[in-house]
């Protein structure tokens, strides 16, 4: 039975609403799509195994909302899959994680993830493997839980010093990778993300992710400079992993970073590089190109993309060179705000004023306290 006491009042739709919703309804707007079937008919299997879907998935599904006058934005279960591929499911002690499905033919990203997984060291920033099995539908396929993350770029970064954790937890787990003979081949926004429960103790929405786990409270995240989250590589769909003192020369010219010089399908390029010229393109990108006070980030990442691959530093080189510069910055500099290269002049300056205030009566509390 659908629970209305915590919902607000603008939660509740006027007859006509009402009339309209349940026309939408009927009409399949909050219809499985053709995807999120293939993961209500495992949901059997996936149970057995220990893992709960939302109610969404469940073969005897009807929508919570019929028959109310709530309006289904604020019903969990209107909330639909973003990618076919991967689920949100619960195990047994309430942990959040993710399922994904994995095509077995010519894939060695679970044998990858594994051998990653099974290396236990502070460096490894790769998203570990929590278990393996075969699809309950699908006997060419495997299913591959691991914890559910969020895109490392959400919510934004607000200060200096969570830009330079994030770019040094990505150049230490790369180094790591490349140290194990693995090279990544499609580092890109799309496949950082971050644990996301220092800033959500009380856990988010998976899909909603600005909101509670019932979809009805928005969030307001934790400051990420005083909670700061792990991140991680992910998708290692693909990887490659040497023997050791093989060659590393690779070829293929398909990944998210179309923008990697020597990318070729038939000539031969160095996978390492290729993966420090991707990792600087995103730190260009995703970071450069849309802060202020991040200049310290200029020629790690101008060595980082050069385009004749072999004079980029090797991964391990990197980590030196950033641990350097980071040594370089004024420590008041780490709470300084970022300040997003979009904002009018005028704006920048009201908001690093009131920023600079609320920093500063946040450190008089904590001495306080």
């Amino acid at each position: 039975m659908l629970d209305t006491s915590r919902m607000p009042s603008y939660a509740f739709l006027s007859p006509q609403a009402i009339e309209r919703r349940e026309e939408d309804t009927q009409k399949g707007a909050y219809s499985l799509l053709p995807f999120e079937k293939t993961w209500r008919d495992r949901q059997p299997g996936l149970q057995q195994r220990g893992y709960s879907l939302r109610q969404r998935y469940h073969p005897d599904w009807k929508p919570s909302w019929e028959g109310t006058n709530v309006d289904p934005d604020f019903c969990e279960d209107s909330v639909s899959l973003l990618r076919m591929d991967v689920i949100d499911a619960s195990r047994r002690d309430g942990t959040i994680v993710a399922i994904k499905s994995i095509c077995n033919h010519g894939s060695r990203e679970v044998e990858i993830a594994q051998f990653l997984t099974s290396l236990a060291h502070p460096d490894n920033h790769c998203v570990p493997v929590l278990d393996v099995f075969p699809d309950p539908l699908d006997s060419a396929r495997t299913l591959m839980v691991m914890p559910w993350l969020r895109p490392f770029d959400d919510p934004e970064f607000v200060m200096v010093g969570e830009v330079i954790d994030f770019v040094t937890q990505m150049l230490e787990g790369l180094a790591f990778m490349h140290a194990h003979n693995i090279v990544h081949r499609d580092i890109a926004g799309q496949n950082v993300m971050m644990d996301g429960s220092p800033l959500y103790p009380d856990g988010f929405h998976p899909m909603r992710r600005g909101f509670s786990p019932d979809v009805i409270d928005e969030l307001k995240p934790l400051s990420r400079i005083d909670h700061p989250p792990r991140y991680y590589y992910i998708d290692f769909g693909l990887s490659v992993r040497f023997a050791p003192g093989a060659s590393s020369l690779v070829v293929g010219d398909v990944g998210r970073d179309d923008e990697v010089p020597e990318l070729s399908s038939t000539v031969p390029y160095d996978g390492y590089k290729a993966d420090i010229h991707a990792l600087g393109n995103l730190f260009h990108k995703e970071l450069e190109l849309k802060y202020h006070h991040v200049d310290f980030l200029r020629e790690l990442v101008m060595h980082m993309k050069q385009r004749n691959p072999a004079a980029r530093p090797p991964a391990s080189e990197l980590v030196s060179m950033f641990r350097q510069i980071r040594n370089l910055q004024p420590a008041a500099s780490y709470r300084w705000r970022l300040g997003s290269k979009s904002e009018p002049t005028y704006e920048r300056v009201f908001n690093d004023t009131v920023a600079v205030a609320w920093e500063g009566l946040s450190q008089l509390k904590k001495l306080v306290a």
